[in-house]
């Protein structure tokens, strides 16, 4: 039990690639850790790519990311809608100033580019988002897991093993 007493929230919205929100969310509990799945506020219920629903548990609008220890975004195509979302980049963009664990993973550096936090930092995610990334700022780096400070990204869902075990390290501490 890892992580008592920490809180992640996880972000969602439709779309979402299935194993890219349920292995961390799995993982973090297990690992003792208080998790809370947030929405964008256009629903209560999110359907992945492959129809499965998550429930939310908070609207971003109502979350104070001081709370919280870190946050995650899934990838797929839900961090296209999330970007769409002020609140949704807001919650990015404040975690990480704060120095907040911010760990994304395929297409969520979708959202670490709309959220304007890539300048000059180590990155990852999936390839056909480089450019997307490159544009914004980041040193791309084409490895299963790259940590620069609190930002933590992967590139796929064959990564998520590197990539649960780096965000499992570094909000242990």
């Amino acid at each position: 039990m890892k992580l008592k007493g920490k809180k992640v929230a996880i972000l969602a919205e439709n779309l979402y690639e299935d194993l890219e929100l349920w292995v961390p969310h799995y993982r973090l509990k297990e690992e003792g850790a208080e998790v809370t799945i947030v929405g964008s506020g256009s629903a209560k219920t999110y359907s992945s790519k492959h129809g499965y629903p998550v429930e939310v548990g908070r609207e971003a609008k109502e979350v104070d990311i001081s709370a919280y220890d870190g946050l995650v975004i899934p990838g797929g195509y839900s961090p296209d809608l999330m970007r769409r979302s002020p609140e949704m980049v807001r919650l990015v963009k404040e975690a990480d100033a704060k120095k907040k664990v911010v760990a994304a993973i395929c297409h969520a550096g979708w959202m670490l580019a709309s959220a304007d936090i890539l300048k000059g930092r180590k990155a990852t995610g999936f390839f056909s988002i480089k450019d997307d990334m490159v544009h914004a700022g980041a040193v791309y780096l084409d490895q299963e897991v790259v940590r620069d400070g609190n930002l933590i990204t992967s590139r796929k869902p064959d990564d998520l093993p590197a990539f649960c075990r780096e965000l499992i390290a570094a909000l242990a501490g």
